[in-house]
């Protein structure tokens, strides 16, 4: 054990270029400006989403976090575009990334219906960053304070983003190992009216092309991270990924997700590949090599007495080796908690957040609510008078959302002193299946509360006809 111990440390601390970290930083920046925008301007403006009078379904365990009427919400996304920026230009670069990362997970857990993959990814990307020295070269920092540059680091000061990268591609690939998705079943569906994509529109409807994204989706994902791994295929693995990602933007509505992946995945090439690519513009580009040497003018003078990064940083490698332990441990246990629940994951969604199960189920429902009142009559709620129209898609096939829009009910008529019965008809359609009742018609959601770790009782089992 001590031997081993001895040789992963001297993996995470071995000398590497700061290059490939810079390069992310910048990539990492932009995709983060660019997201926030969208969220401000679609999600605050347009839909008005974050309106403190209308209902959100935040996260079980988040309901306390506040909203607030303009200009404060507007304020909040200003302070966080501005700590974008202050990543991208590494000025004050860990409080900006500080600001960064808890301001995205604040914008992540106010509403559920906005889930995707790529928000929960990047709240974990912007929280490993504020740890990595990523400013210490091509940053405000250093021009500020040349004693901060470094143009080497350790290892383990660029590692956890690869690493990170390649839980998603690896669990993305063994959740793809089902008889449906191998069957083409989600893509046929969600391929039969993309005719008018951009550039690809008469090939993505043709008949095998399910099968092909299906298979070679599946091949793709269990396999391109050994394959960059290897510097004989990474070339090879890296155009593919590019392929794959682009094309996925092309043909889905999937935000930042394929070129966080495009950047996270040239990360497996040697750390100083950024350099080299520098060196090959500047006799082609002037300004790139007169910039690079005024840069190098300015940090010269703090190479003589720097001192290096991984000697610095000594006393820290018990807390850095745990930290990888802690993070494998999580990102290897949530993507397979959905075993531990009974039925099927893309029917019942318990276990199916956190756990890169991308793309892999077409799923929509019918319905209505009812309010039983103490008189005992009835009264038929329509999710449209009451949400927007992304919240009503989600509510009518996440149980857990149904269960809070039926808590909402039970409040709102609490709060005006009447005790009321709620009840959801919901029938989902799963993959093309037969629609069927997810929820038992019959069962008082306002009396069921949800739990983390346990399967709800009100949620009914798909039956196979």
């Amino acid at each position: 054990m001590p031997q081993m111990l001895s040789r992963l440390n001297s993996f995470l601390y071995h000398p590497i270029s700061i290059a490939s970290l810079v390069f992310f930083r910048i990539a990492f920046a932009v995709m983060a400006i660019v997201d926030v925008l969208s969220s401000w301007i679609h999600h605050h403006f347009w839909v008005d989403s974050y309106n403190p009078d209308r209902m959100r379904f935040p996260y079980y365990g988040f309901e306390w976090l506040p909203t607030f009427h303009d200009p404060w919400m507007s304020i909040i996304f200003v302070v966080i575009l501005l700590s974008a920026i202050g990543v991208l230009i590494g000025y004050r670069y860990r409080l900006s990334a500080t600001v960064l990362a808890f301001g995205f997970l604040y914008l992540f857990l106010l509403e559920k219906a906005y889930y995707l993959n790529h928000g929960y990814f990047f709240c974990w990307i912007a929280f490993v960053m504020i740890f990595l020295p990523a400013h210490r070269a091509f940053s405000l920092d250093v021009w500020r304070k040349p004693a901060l540059h470094r143009s080497m680091i350790p290892r383990w000061g660029l590692l956890p983003l690869p690493f990170l990268m390649s839980f998603v591609y690896f669990f993305g690939g063994i959740a793809k190992l089902n008889p449906e998705w191998l069957a083409a079943i989600p893509l046929k569906i969600w391929l039969r009216n993309k005719d008018d994509t951009f550039l690809i529109g008469d090939i993505v409807v043709q008949d095998w092309v399910p099968y092909f994204m299906s298979w070679g989706g599946a091949a793709f994902d269990l396999t391109i991270s050994f394959l960059m791994l290897n510097r004989y295929t990474r070339s090879f693995a890296f155009a593919t990924a590019v392929f794959f990602h682009l094309t996925n933007h092309l043909i889905f509505n999937i935000g930042i997700f394929p070129y966080l992946s495009v950047a996270l995945t040239a990360l497996f090439f040697s750390p100083d590949f950024p350099l080299r690519f520098v060196r090959w513009l500047s006799p082609k580009w002037s300004w790139v090599g007169r910039w690079q040497e005024r840069w190098q003018e300015r940090v010269s003078t703090s190479r003589l007495h720097a001192i290096p990064l991984w000697q610095e940083q000594q006393t820290y490698r018990s807390t850095i080796l745990l930290a990888f332990v802690l993070m494998t441990l999580i990102h290897a246990g949530l993507p397979l908690r959905h075993h531990f629940y009974p039925g099927d994951v893309a029917w019942t969604e318990e276990g199916h957040k956190y756990s890169w199960r991308m793309m892999l189920r077409a799923k929509s429902g019918r319905g209505h609510f009812t309010v039983v009142h103490e008189d005992g009559s009835k009264e038929k709620i329509e999710l449209k008078d009451h949400l927007y129209p992304r919240q009503v898609r989600k509510v009518l096939t996440r149980p857990s959302m149904m269960l809070q829009f039926a808590h909402h009910l039970r409040d709102k008529y609490a709060a005006q002193g009447e005790t009321v019965e709620v009840y959801a008809d919901v029938r989902v359609k799963l993959n093309g299946r037969l629609r069927q009742h997810i929820i038992d018609p019959a069962y008082d959601l306002a009396k069921a509360e949800w739990q983390h770790f346990k399967s709800s009782e009100w949620i009914l089992p798909y039956k196979d006809e």
